[in-house]
């Protein structure tokens, strides 16, 4: 990933927690016919140091599982918060009118090792560990034992789990650092100013970066 020296993020706390948050990545192998992606929930897992795992599943269906090429290193890509950013918030504008819009994003990519498993034991482990993730913050979460074990059983054997041990750990937190700071301001406020939570959510994160 092309990362200018100030918008890369290196914290592997930061990054990880970054994941969490986005929650759904892409899933990237390399096969005999080229590249293959698969839109799908993941979870991280800060050990083994210092980059962690990344667990998930595809469908059985999905033949990314039999056509990736395990020799080959796969990468996992995760976008977080992004916004639009518009001239017409900078300082800068007012000042010599050399301005053109952007774009402040976090992205986070995890390259590593990809094994893939269908053992019915570490599958039910792995997929009750992502509902319970996810369920955490309801009233009455759904618990994966609250359907017909029988049921589960058959849809367990619908997908494929698979572990990306990583080996390299980027991000990239682009968030105006390389901009004046009333011009920085001004896309806070801006942000701020404007309906979404991803802009909301830029603008968080910007004042954050100020702080650190």
């Amino acid at each position: 990933m092309y990362v200018p020296a100030h918008f890369k993020q290196e914290s592997i706390p930061i990054l990880h927690e970054a994941i969490r948050r986005s929650g759904f990545g892409t899933l990237v192998t390399m096969g005999e016919s080229g590249l293959e992606a698969s839109h799908i929930p993941m979870l991280i897992d800060p050990s083994p140091e210092p980059f962690g795992t990344l667990h998930g599943h595809i469908a059985r269906a999905n033949l990314q599982w039999r056509r990736a090429t395990t020799s080959v290193q796969a990468f996992a890509m995760f976008l977080g918060p992004n916004a639009y950013v518009t001239p017409s918030w900078y300082a800068t504008k007012h000042q010599t009118g050399k301005v053109v819009p952007t774009w402040n994003y976090v992205a986070v990519h995890a390259h590593g090792t990809i094994a893939f498993f269908d053992n019915p034991s570490d599958l039910r482990t792995m997929v009750t560990n992502l509902t319970e993730v996810h369920e955490a913050a309801r009233s009455t979460p759904w618990e994966v034992d609250d359907a017909p074990a029988e049921y589960i059983d058959s849809m367990l054997k619908g997908i494929v789990g698979f572990k990306l041990s990583i080996t390299r750990l980027e991000g990239a937190w682009k968030l105006s650092q390389n901009r004046p700071a009333d011009d920085v301001a001004g896309v806070r406020e801006g942000l701020r100013s404007e309906s979404g939570n991803a802009r909301h959510d830029i603008a968080a994160l910007m004042a954050d970066e100020e702080i650190r």
